[in-house]
This record gives structure tokens, sequence and C-alpha cells, in this order.
């Protein structure tokens, strides 16, 4: 899976752009749109909005691209971002300056990140996005370790039906005589 550096810019400052409250988007929220919205991309299109590599940190999976491109999203003059104390911890507060260019995303690559920022910025806290995303997946990595989109597939639980077994069988029945 290729990794598209402009768009994974393009895709943070347009995370920053939508949610305009910066109460509802601070680092944990961000890392957690950028997450779902690729993860949410890949199980539903066959492909990643980005491709962002991310890694199991302590509160999560985290793309290690993220802080070199908040950094020249700040220095371009696209966002700005403030140091904050939210209930006694440190917070990011991010503020879009101006819109982002969204030519290189499709509608429904728009729509699903759309989808994934009302689900985590409107309807959890940081802590209780992060605790979903410690899933099997995230539980079997070590901390550092990259997280490939494709481990989501093993938090989903399958059971074998009798489909299967039948095109198992019509598989078998295809292999060479040795």
């Amino acid at each position: 899976m290729a990794f598209h550096r402009e768009k994974f810019k393009t895709l943070i400052h347009y995370i920053c752009w939508k949610v305009q409250n910066p109460l509802a988007l601070g680092a944990t929220k961000l890392n957690k749109v950028l997450w779902y919205s690729d993860l949410l991309a890949f199980l539903n299109f066959g492909h990643a909005v980005a491709g962002a590599k991310f890694i199991k940190r302590e509160f999560g999976p985290v793309p290690p691209a993220v802080i070199p491109l908040l950094d020249e999203l700040q220095s371009d003059g696209s966002i700005a971002i403030r140091e904050t104390n939210y209930r006694g911890k440190p917070k990011r507060d991010f503020f879009a300056l101006r819109e982002p260019d969204l030519n290189a995303f499709s509608q429904k690559e728009i729509a699903l990140v759309d989808d994934v920022i009302v689900a985590v910025c409107m309807k959890h806290t940081a802590k209780s996005i992060s605790d979903l995303t410690h899933n099997d997946a995230w539980e079997m990595a070590e901390i550092g370790e990259e997280m490939p989109l494709f481990t989501a597939f093993s938090a989903r639980k399958a059971e074998i039906d009798e489909d299967d077994v039948v095109w198992a069988d019509s598989q078998i029945a295809e292999l060479p005589v040795v």
C-alpha cells in the first residue's frame, strides 16, 4: 500500500478545518480520525485514504508522519497550533486558517472521513476513543511496532458456514493428484 504524503497532509488539514471547535479535536482525537479513516476506507473500499503507516503507542495507533506534517501545515500558514492544558493535562488545539484543497479525494472518501470525524470528535472523549483502539490487533503489537491496516481483520469474529465448507471442498477437488 503506497503512502500518499501530500494527500495525508491535506487530510490532516481537512480534519483541522472541519472540526472548528478546539475542545473537540486534540492530538489524540486527530490520530484516531486518521487511523479510522484509513482503516475504514481499507475495509470498505479496498484501499486506504492516504496509506499512512501507523505504529502502536500507549493511547492507540499513531502515524509517525503526523508531527512533521503538522509542522509543515503550521509553517505554510494552513493551520495554527496552540499548546494548552485541559483538566490538568497538556493538549494541542488545531485551527485551520484556510480551506484545504480536496481535489485529491473522492466524494466517498470525504463522506467517510466526515462520518469518522462525527463519531470520534462529537461522540467520544479522547479516553473513550483511545479505549476503542485497544483491540486484539493493538494488544498483539509491541509499543513502537507497525500496525498494518490488515490487522483489523484480527478483531473481526468469523464463523465458518456451509458455503465456506462447499468452497473449500471445491478448491481441494481441483488440486492435482500427486
